[in-house]
C-alpha cells in the first residue's frame, strides 16, 4: 500500500535549511498496524502529513497504491484524503454542539452520499466504533474524552478507508480510557482489515502495534515486529 523511498523533508528560513526527515526508506503492506514512534521533535508528525498527502517530501518518493503522490493533481489528492485515509487527532476535532450522529455524517455530505443513506452508515461506523447507541443523539460536548474519541475514530470509517491514520490517539486520554480506544484500533485491523497507523511518543501505546518504526532526528533507527 504505501512506499517511501529516500524521504526527505526539509524547511528553509533564511536560505537555512532545517532537515526534519532524513532519507526515510520503509514499505507497510495492506492489513498491518504500525506504529511510528519517537521523542518530541523526531519528525513522527512531519511524516505522518506525507503519509496523509497534507504535505509533500523535499525529495524522494512516496507511493500510495503503487502511484507517486506528485502525480496526483489537487482535486485527486482531496478526493484521496476523503476516501481513501481516515484520520484520527489528539484533540478529537469534532463540532462541540453538534450530535453524535451529525459529526460523523459531515465527512458524508462533503462526499456527496445521498442523503437517504448516510445515517446508516454513521450508525454502522459508530457500532465499529464501540460507541453504545444510547449517545448517538447526544451532543459531542457532553461525552467523555474515550467517548469523542471514539467518534472521532468512527467519523474517519464513515467512507471506508483503507488507511487510518491516527496522531497521538490516546494523548488527552487516562490511562484506561486509552487502552480502550487502542483495542477498538486492534479491533478494526484485524476484523475490518483496515491499514492502520498509529503516531504516538509513548512506548506502551506502540507497542499495541504489530510492527513498530522508531524515528529519531528523522532518521529510522530501528523497525520491527512486537512481541504481541
Amino acid at each position: 500500500m504505501i512506499e517511501c523511498n529516500n524521504i526527505t523533508k526539509s524547511y528553509f528560513n533564511e536560505n537555512e535549511e532545517t532537515q526534519v526527515l532524513k532519507k526515510l526508506n520503509f514499505s507497510i503492506r495492506d492489513g498491518e498496524f504500525v506504529a511510528i514512534t519517537g521523542p518530541s521533535g523526531s519528525g513522527k508528525s512531519t511524516l505522518m502529513h506525507i503519509l496523509g498527502a497534507l504535505d509533500t517530501p523535499t525529495s524522494g518518493e512516496y507511493k500510495l497504491d503503487g502511484r507517486n503522490i506528485a502525480d496526483f493533481t489537487d482535486d485527486e489528492l482531496a478526493d484521496i484524503r476523503n476516501k481513501k485515509i481516515g484520520f484520527v487527532f489528539q484533540s478529537f476535532n469534532l463540532l462541540a454542539r453538534t450530535s453524535v450522529l451529525k459529526n460523523v455524517m459531515l465527512p458524508l455530505v462533503y462526499a456527496e452520499f445521498p442523503r437517504s443513506k448516510r445515517e446508516q452508515i454513521a450508525r454502522d461506523a459508530l457500532a465499529r466504533s464501540g460507541l453504545s447507541e444510547e449517545h448517538y443523539n447526544k451532543m459531542s460536548n457532553q461525552l467523555s474524552g474515550g467517548q469523542m474519541q471514539r467518534v472521532a475514530i468512527a467519523r474517519a470509517l464513515v467512507n471506508n478507508p483503507s488507511l487510518i491514520l491516527a496522531d497521538e490517539p490516546t494523548g488527552n486520554l487516562d490511562t484506561k480510557t486509552g487502552e480502550i480506544v487502542l483495542k477498538t484500533f486492534e479491533d478494526l485491523n484485524r476484523k475490518h482489515h483496515h491499514t492502520i497507523i498509529l503516531i504516538t511518543h509513548e512506548m506502551d501505546v506502540a507497542e499495541h502495534a504489530d510492527r513498530l518504526i522508531l524515528i529519531r532526528d528523522g532518521v529510522i533507527i530501528n523497525d520491527y515486529k512486537t512481541k504481541k
